[in-house]
């Protein structure tokens, strides 16, 4: 029998799911092993061959497909340890990407943030000035040629940076997105003088208008390229040689994979892959359950993650920040903070409890973990809270140890406060829920939709612990927790669970609407270029479907809206449709009747997205029916815990959730642990179990 594997590397553990689409899942939570990583891989599929009785050899035979989402890209950017890399600019251009656009202060700023002037700064440079030559060219933005190529000159500057000991170079040429050729030509010349150059061009890497983050997404890619193909093509390999026969491949940011052996060409599109992997299986357990509109929540042990889907797709950006430096990459619109179980917990100097962005990581851990840790964080308070029991995680293979926690959080927090180790382990609870609480209302608020008409889910290794608390005020239907056989590995279900993806846009700035004609011509030209990219994927597909957009704005505007366009035959009403439906977008986040046609609508950038499916279904399997809604049978044990400051520590039942079923029901305050997590169900909540083994949380 076949499998799928979905394998999610995050910052403190990796965790993996194999599916044999017969409705067999099984999952593996393992810790991840900086700076070699594979290691922890390895050892995922290991554990997961375990659970199915089988060999290593065996599973990896069998293996259709392994999808893998990795934090070497984000990781490398966000730490600076990243590749030496060279530009190459138009000639008066290079200095681009150090004016930022006149914005550099502000991006990725929070309102707060900004409105403090005196205190922002511009993030350091990409790459240092040295390494940012020009040569003479120029192309108009029309894509005609006014002056040549100067060949000599590329191969000047070209040898003065493989002396200067790059390890790639990044090509951004002006107006190149409406015409490649001198682009291309320059990369000729450099492998000429360097045939193993990681080179990345701005026309490939994103054909889209706007100097500064073009060249900003251009670098960046050449900084993570090498570094992913040093990780991805070993990994690959061991995989091989251990019997894989199947592709490996990585998620990207908009939510599906691309092949390994190609990722490093489009290393920037795998910025966000772990971020992804959550909303994809966010949204295939929504389409098994029937839920269009979801907020996804995911804590892990680093981060607090919160996705949005809506009439059952993802809501999508056509770009993200990182380090201040924009990337053009579509991408799922995944809001985060630092605010995992791992979050660390610390007392400012105006005596303010804080809880994150610092996180512990794998190593050395929380405190509780015995690893050499000494800060308290939001796993040692609910050690210290009874929410979590000392025999641990990883169904006892990690035992916690309360009197590490005890101290850390007594020496960094109780003290410091005045309060008792209890009291402060409350707080950091309190604290983690409502900063989760308050990102969530941003993410659906601001987005322009009303909580209310959504269901909430919540996973990874904290979240389930939380959800009942940063929910609590959003207003929401219900709060779903995945439990069954995914449990805390969901994120990995959704990578296992997810398309190959890929897209193509480009930018021809215009009044708007535009003749048929013109989108026939621009959407023929990306839907040929991303059937040609499918080819070169060599993986067979079992079906592709297509979507369309425009970015459209009102005149004068300076941000633009990703507008889907009709998929049917382009005609003169098209361009009317497409108006209303921006218009109608305009407003839900703007306001009713904010929308002023009279100003004028520009598009900007085309863009078509295709989604090849695998064929694969990796569905989460019907769990047998409970007898009735008495869920004795699962009860394992009651301990003491501390749900609310207000009430203190309640002996509270403890269930086990390989014995609950479906129909079972749970009134609050109660705890269901599981082997990777544990869920709370705070007094005034009931829990019900539903068909899929899912832990159904409604307030009362």
């Amino acid at each position: 029998m076949p499998y799928a594997l979905g394998i999610d590397v995050g910052g403190t553990f990796t965790d993996a799911v194999a599916s044999d689409g017969a409705g067999r899942i099984v999952s593996a939570k393992t810790p991840t092993t900086p700076p070699n990583r594979e290691v922890g891989v390895m050892r995922a599929i290991e554990d997961l061959a375990g659970e199915l009785g089988i060999g290593v050899g065996e599973l990896l035979s069998r293996t259709d497909y392994i999808a893998h989402g990795t934090t070497a890209s984000i990781n490398a950017l966000v730490q600076g340890q990243v590749a030496d890399v060279g530009l190459i600019a138009t000639k008066g251009h290079r200095d681009a990407i150090y004016i930022m656009n006149a914005e550099g202060r502000t991006l990725g700023r929070s309102a707060h943030e900004i409105q403090d002037t005196l205190r922002q700064r511009k993030p350091a440079p990409l790459i240092p000035k040295y390494r940012a030559l020009e040569v003479t060219e120029r192309i108009d933005h029309a894509g005609k040629v006014l002056v040549p190529l100067d060949e000599d000159e590329v191969r000047r500057v070209a040898q003065s940076l493989v002396d200067e000991g790059v390890e790639a170079i990044a090509v951004c040429l002006l107006w190149s997105f409406k015409n490649s050729g001198h682009e291309r030509r320059v990369r000729e010349l450099i492998h000429e003088i360097a045939p193993d150059m990681y080179v990345t061009l701005s026309s490939e890497v994103s054909p889209r208008i706007r100097e500064f983050a073009r060249t900003s997404t251009t670098i960046m890619n050449a900084q993570v390229g090498p570094r992913l193909r040093t990780y991805l093509l070993p990994l690959q390999k061991q995989l091989e040689a251990g019997g894989l026969k199947g592709p490996l491949l990585v998620m990207q940011s908009e939510g599906g994979t691309i092949t390994a052996d190609r990722a490093p060409e489009h290393a920037i599109t795998t910025v966000g892959s772990v971020l992804s992997g959550g909303v994809i299986g966010g949204m295939r357990l929504a389409g098994q359950l029937g839920h269009r509109n979801v907020i996804t929540t995911d804590v892990g042990g680093t981060t607090f993650l919160a996705g949005l889907i809506v009439d059952g797709e993802p809501v999508m950006a056509p770009g993200s920040i990182v380090n201040q430096f924009p990337i053009n990459a579509a991408t799922i619109r995944v809001h985060t903070i630092g605010s995992g179980g791992g979050a660390l917990a610390s007392v400012d100097a105006g005596g303010n409890l804080r809880l994150g962005p610092q996180s512990a990581e794998a190593v050395p851990g929380p405190a509780c973990y015995g690893n050499g840790g000494t800060r308290p964080t939001n796993t040692d308070a609910n050690l210290v809270l009874g929410i979590l029991s000392e025999r641990g995680l990883l169904g006892g293979r990690k035992p916690l140890r309360m009197d590490l926690a005890r101290e850390a959080i007594r020496e960094h927090v109780a003290e410091p406060l005045g309060l008792t180790v209890e009291e402060a382990a409350i707080a950091i609870h309190e604290v983690q829920n409502a900063q989760a609480g308050d990102l969530l209302r941003r993410a659906v608020v601001q987005a322009g939709y009303d909580p209310r008409d959504f269901v909430a889910y919540a996973f990874g290794g904290a979240g389930p612990a939380h959800c009942a608390g940063y929910c609590q005020d959003l207003g929401v239907s219900a709060v779903v927790v995945p439990l069954g056989p995914v449990a805390s590995a969901f994120s990995a279900y959704g990578l296992a669970a997810s398309d190959v993806a890929l897209s193509a846009e480009l930018s021809d700035p215009s009044s708007f609407p535009v003749e048929p004609a013109v989108l026939e011509a621009h959407f023929g030209r990306l839907e040929a270029d991303l059937q040609r990219a499918l080819d070169r994927q060599k993986v067979k597909f079992h079906d592709v479907s297509l979507h369309r957009e425009i970015d459209l704005r009102y005149s004068m505007q300076v941000t633009e809206l990703a507008t889907a366009v009709p998929d049917a035959k382009f005609t003169e009403r098209t361009g009317e449709e497409i108006l209303e439906r921006f218009e109608e977008q305009y407003e839900r986040i703007n306001g009713s009747g904010a929308g002023y046609r009279e100003a004028g609508v520009q598009a900007i950038t085309y863009r078509v997205q295709a989604k090849a499916g695998l064929g694969f279904p990796v569905r989460l399997p019907v769990v047998p029916e409970a007898d009735g809604p008495d869920p004795a049978e699962a009860l394992l044990s009651e301990r003491s815990v501390c749900l609310d400051s207000q009430i203190g520590f309640v002996m509270t039942p403890v269930y086990d959730y390989a014995r609950l079923r479906a129909g079972h029901e749970l009134v609050g305050p109660a705890i269901v642990d599981v082997p990777t997590t544990v869920v709370v169900v705070p007094a005034g909540v009931t829990g019900r179990v539903d068909h899929l083994g899912n832990l159904v949380l409604r307030y009362q």
